[in-house]
């Protein structure tokens, strides 16, 4: 081959080899993530994702991408999230929470949607069925509604001397009404008297607490909502600065210093998701996937935040709780 046409040739071959890469990448499958709130907040989470997306053999920028729509806590913004993922054709979408997952379902038919939701699915008309969920949606489901009363017992176990409640609820969120249909008979059983607060801001939750300096309640319940999740830091410490006990159904709340927690363990849902998307990515349909129960309970008690309220933990909570914070 003569110099001339070597070099011709080369030059090609190198002028080829950035479009080949960029055919790739427009080639990589892209999964939309739909959260309500900031994914900042929950690094964890994403963590437990990831890994069980890894599972399933992919992994970021190698042979998938990941498109982050974020609400930021401002739940109408949702639904143009969702279209927008929907206009951009991505694979499949990730919804986190029910408000993204019915803001999913709402925007397409056709695109894979796994969620990861608190409530029953079947209550909220996400899926048909847990065994066979029908159409494009499946997902994982901790059924914290059947745990509210067992939330309720553990607080009064480790308050005993609890007589006044004070419930935090959204009253955006899809999950209020079945959280306070399955506190209020467990409330009455005990024969505690609960408050019901509506917040949906940051300031309304500063407002209630600084309510709590004329009426304190002896402890507050926290119910499940992204607001109060990506907020839990000022929620730990609000609790805190009026010593109010506080029990809450993730973890993330009593790491930061929350008196306790119960629930499903939501880093482990999230590794479950990415399974689940992992699957869809390679030919599974969302119909042919069972909803997933998540399993793993734990129960988290921070004894230093005990210790701060003047709480001594029984050891029959001590003997079963999953993690102790000291």
């Amino acid at each position: 081959m003569k110099r001339r046409e070597f070099i011709t040739l080369l030059g090609g071959a190198a002028a080829a080899w950035p479009l080949a890469a960029r055919a790739q990448q427009a080639a990589m499958p892209v999964i939309g993530f739909l959260f309500a709130s900031s994914p900042d907040t929950n690094q964890d989470r994403l963590r437990g994702f990831y890994r069980g997306l890894k599972e399933s053999g992919y992994i970021e920028g190698e042979n998938v991408a990941i498109a982050t729509r974020s609400a930021e806590a401002q739940y109408d913004r949702l639904p143009a999230l969702a279209a927008d993922l929907v206009r951009r054709q991505v694979s499949v979408i990730f919804a986190g929470g029910e408000h993204s997952a019915l803001a999913a379902k709402a925007a397409t038919t056709t695109i894979p949607i796994v969620f990861l939701v608190s409530n029953d699915p079947v209550i909220h008309g996400l899926v048909a069925s847990i065994a066979r969920p029908d159409g494009n949606v499946t997902g994982v489901n901790f059924v914290s509604s059947e745990l509210t009363a067992k939330r309720l017992e553990l607080l009064r176990e480790l308050v005993p001397t609890a007589a006044h409640v004070a419930v935090l609820v959204n009253p955006n969120s899809p999950v209020t009404a079945t959280t306070l249909k399955d506190l209020e008979p467990a409330a009455r059983v005990m024969g505690l008297q609960i408050q019901v607060i509506r917040v949906s801001t940051v300031q309304e939750m500063e407002a209630a607490f600084s309510g709590f300096a004329r009426e304190r309640p002896d402890a507050l319940f926290v119910s499940s909502d992204p607001l109060f999740t990506s907020r839990r830091v000022q929620l730990a410490n609000l609790a805190s600065r009026h010593a109010i006990p506080m029990t809450s159904i993730t973890r993330e709340v009593t790491d930061v210093g929350g008196l306790m927690s119960y629930g499903g363990n939501i880093v482990d849902g999230y590794r479950q998701a990415g399974i689940y998307v992992g699957r869809i990515l390679k030919g599974a349909k969302p119909a042919d996937l069972p909803v997933v129960q998540a399993s793993r309970l734990e129960l988290v008690i921070n004894t230093a935040t005990a210790r701060m309220l003047g709480l001594s933990v029984p050891s029959s909570l001590l003997s079963v709780a999953d993690e102790v914070i000291e």
